[in-house]
């Protein structure tokens, strides 16, 4: 709807359309241009107050307002309105829009626009390094929850004309921004074309939890895919690698979390830390991390079947210290500890950082010797269970390493229940579900292990020095196919 050009009509649409007189943060007041009645229209908290009483001062000042009246709007923004971020909108949608999210609107007697003078401020906190994406050297700045502040971050890495930031509104309610970040020169067209259509056509009331919400909004999976098919990151630094490497960049105002697309499997084994260190480092600890998948998954499911189905065999290669305990038992001990070490890790993360890792340490080892010694659990399975959760530790994504628990839970409960047959009936499922998780745009989950290539499965293997870390041209993945 446009505006009228009756000052009275359009602040009685104003009354009809916000609560300006319920709610306690909307501002309003009735100037004077001189001769010519304005009206003004903003969010309190949103506005850098001495910015905006200079423009309104300079604006009423009778020497800046010699003519008295206001023939022009648009000669008198570009004469009379120097602050750099100002505009005009006709339409009642863009100009609701936009003063809910910040910028302040200037309505001028005889005229269908107003003047959005974007003078906004938000609350919030300082910028520092993200807690689960920790190096010990490098940067130690992070996202936040404001999206400019974000953009600016990836600017200030990323100097080039091409970087290009495109902005959309997503929630009927919310009405959040979103903004699309990528490299004009390198970007895969057909997935940004994609991408930017389903934003506008998303269906959602609000984004609750930021990028989770949208993350789940861009992508549909089914409950037997469990791993993450959009990467996420709070570090500046990653995301700009990711940039650079012709990969799509998706920010979300209120969360400090930024999408990347398109995702592969491998890029959940990678962390900052590789490169802030040497490359035969940061190729040895890159190899550790992804031994350490198949550990995760692996190591106590493989070992109660082989204490529940070949005890004998078992025992004399050292796996099972007393060939007395019954699969029964065992079964139950396994779940016992496998439940207890999921408590202390939950508990662990909710709590204040001060006492939390003094509290999950000594709380195991009391937990545990008690309950070796009440016979509700043993020293092999304590042994095993304390190797795999260092090792779902040491996976760099925390979602990927809880979706390796939950494919672990089920080869235990199977393999508990069902024995070898059991065993190898979820382990076939597992894969079935890793196989056929679904990414945005329909590329390859496995990229560039299928479809092959040798060159960029060498570059996510091993850590390449920095005069070859990226590639002289963009990768190319395949072809773009529907995800949904």
């Amino acid at each position: 709807m446009a505006l009228s050009t009756s000052l009275q009509e359009n602040i009685r649409y104003i009354q009809e359309h916000l609560p300006v007189k319920a709610s306690f943060d909307l501002m309003t007041r009735n100037l004077y241009l001189g001769e010519t009645p304005a009206f003004f229209l903003g969010v309190n908290g949103f506005c850098k107050t001495e910015i905006l009483q200079q423009i309104v001062a300079d604006l009423q000042d009778p020497l800046y307002m010699s003519d008295g009246t206001v023939d022009d709007i648009v000669r008198y923004l570009a004469g009379k309105i120097g602050y750099a971020q100002a505009s005009l909108a006709d339409s009642w949608d863009e100009i609701l829009r936009n003063v809910l999210s910040g910028p302040s609107a200037l309505f001028i007697e005889g005229f269908s626009q107003a003047i959005l003078i974007d003078v906004r401020t938000y609350p919030g906190r300082s910028i520092a390094e993200p807690d689960l994406e920790r190096v010990t050297k490098g940067a130690r700045d992070g996202f936040v929850e404001t999206l400019l502040f974000n953009a600016n971050l990836i600017r200030r890495r990323v100097r080039s004309p091409e970087l290009v930031f495109s902005m959309h509104s997503v929630g009927s309610k919310s009405k959040t921004d979103v903004a699309i970040a990528y490299l004009a020169d390198t970007v895969n067209r057909e997935l940004l074309e994609k991408l930017a259509r389903t934003l506008d056509s998303l269906e959602a009331t609000s984004l609750t939890m930021g990028s989770k919400s949208l993350e789940e909004l861009l992508l549909h999976k089914r409950w037997w895919n469990p791993l993450p098919s959009i990467r996420t990151t709070e570090r500046p630094d990653v995301a700009c690698s990711y940039l650079l490497e012709g990969h799509i960049l998706v920010l979300v105002d209120n969360s400090p979390l930024v999408l990347v697309l398109p995702c592969t499997i491998f890029q959940f084994t990678q962390s900052p830390e590789d490169y802030y260190k040497s490359p035969s480092v940061g190729t040895y600890f890159r190899l550790v991390r992804f031994l350490c998948i198949p550990i995760s998954l692996l190591l106590l499911p493989s070992f109660l079947l082989a204490a529940t189905c070949f005890p004998d065999f078992a025992g004399e290669i050292g796996l099972l210290s007393d060939s007395s305990l019954t699969w029964q038992r065992l079964f139950f001990y396994v779940l016992a500890v496998e439940f207890l070490l999921d408590l202390f890790k939950y508990s662990s993360s909710l709590n204040s950082g001060k006492f939390s890792g003094s509290l999950s340490i000594v709380g195991g080892l009391i937990i545990g010797d008690i309950a070796v010694s009440l016979n509700w659990a043993s020293v092999d399975v304590l042994f095993y269970a304390a190797v795999t959760l260092l090792s779902s530790l040491a996976i760099a994504d925390v979602e990927f390493s809880d979706a390796i628990r939950l494919y672990r839970i089920l080869l235990l409960l199977a393999t508990g229940l069902f024995r070898l047959p059991g065993f190898l009936v979820s382990l076939a499922l597992t894969l079935l579900s890793i196989a056929t998780t679904p990414t945005f745009g329909g590329f390859s989950y496995f990229w560039p292990l299928v479809p092959f290539n040798r060159k960029a499965l060498g570059r996510l293997l091993f850590r390449s020095p920095t005069p070859k870390a990226q590639p002289s041209t963009i990768w190319n993945r395949g072809k773009l196919h529907d995800s949904d």
